[in-house]
């Protein structure tokens, strides 16, 4: 089964941009909606639609604003965390249908997913988070010297126009090699994966946008508000699924969620790194699909 089959790719007009989505499962009883990471799209999602689908979900998975066709606004203003939000908001309200959600997501996709849900942007059912820590776990760890040597990139990226001359040369070589350094295990990243994702950031404005993520998160103040001190404690059932040899992402940010998630359940990976639903598909839809099932 290739990626073109598992359902349509349609665009979706939602706070005014125009999101390339994916649908599988149409008229499914509950609704699933995948958020993705940097630098990747909804392709990072194929291994998980179809097992979703067979549980008896619809499922969405938006190219996040920036990325493959999606709309690429040009202000690093238009990529601060209440947009994003907002994106999925109104995802959700055409998406719906009065079905209960779940939203999962990694990476990037995480910290908006993380956000949404501590913001109460709309009701869940259930949130799975992968390889990302909540917002306020993430500022605690950038206060360590540990954490902030394995993120140096994002001071990186608040340079203007150097980080995105860097990623595009040699035809977007360096996107290609952050999955090669960062995968423990390569076996899903065959050239014509990387090709995917090396294509989608040579696309006319992507990669500033890509980056506009890190700059306005460091730049703009709206993750301040989910700092532990000043954020209520989530109450969907959330579930964590973490690769245990990130290499960007300390495990020890997986610790620490008490006052911040009522009902959290941490599932770690051993041998497996940041690309955790792309490097073993298998553990983490077994994972996924009993946790789903509880």
């Amino acid at each position: 089964m290739t990626f073109e089959t598992i359902g349509d790719t349609i665009f979706i007009e939602a706070n005014g941009q125009r999101l390339e989505t994916l649908i599988a499962g149409k008229g499914g009883s509950k609704l699933a909606v995948l958020l993705h990471g940097f630098p990747e799209s909804n392709h990072s999602w194929r291994f998980q639609i179809p097992l979703l689908v067979k549980l008896g979900y619809e499922v969405w998975a938006p190219n996040l604003r920036g990325y493959g066709q999606s709309s690429k606004p040009p202000s690093m203003q238009d990529y601060a965390i209440e947009h994003l939000m907002e994106d999925v908001s109104q995802l959700i309200d055409q998406a719906s249908e009065g079905r209960p959600v779940t939203l999962i997501a990694h990476d990037w996709g995480a910290l908006i997913a993380w956000a949404f849900a501590a913001s109460n942007q709309r009701p869940l059912e259930r949130l799975v988070i992968l390889n990302v820590p909540h917002p306020a776990r993430l500022a605690e760890g950038l206060r360590t010297w540990k954490q902030l040597k394995k993120s140096w990139y994002v001071f990186f990226f608040q340079l203007p126009w150097l980080p995105e001359r860097m990623m595009a040369a040699g035809g977007a070589r360096a996107i290609g090699r952050a999955f090669s350094a960062l995968a423990i295990d390569q076996t899903n990243f065959g050239p014509e994966v990387l090709q995917i994702y090396r294509d989608n950031a040579l696309i006319p404005g992507a990669l500033t946008a890509m980056v506009n993520y890190y700059r306005a998160a460091a730049q703009t103040t709206g993750f301040s508000n989910f700092r532990r001190d000043k954020v209520a404690a989530i109450t969907v059932p959330t579930l964590m699924i973490w690769g245990e040899e990130d290499l960007a992402l300390g495990v020890e940010l997986t610790d620490g969620y008490d006052g911040l998630v009522q009902d959290f359940t941490l599932r770690r990976l051993k041998g497996v790194g940041h690309w955790v639903q792309q490097e073993n598909p298998e553990a983490v839809n077994a994972h996924l699909e009993a946790w789903l099932a509880r």
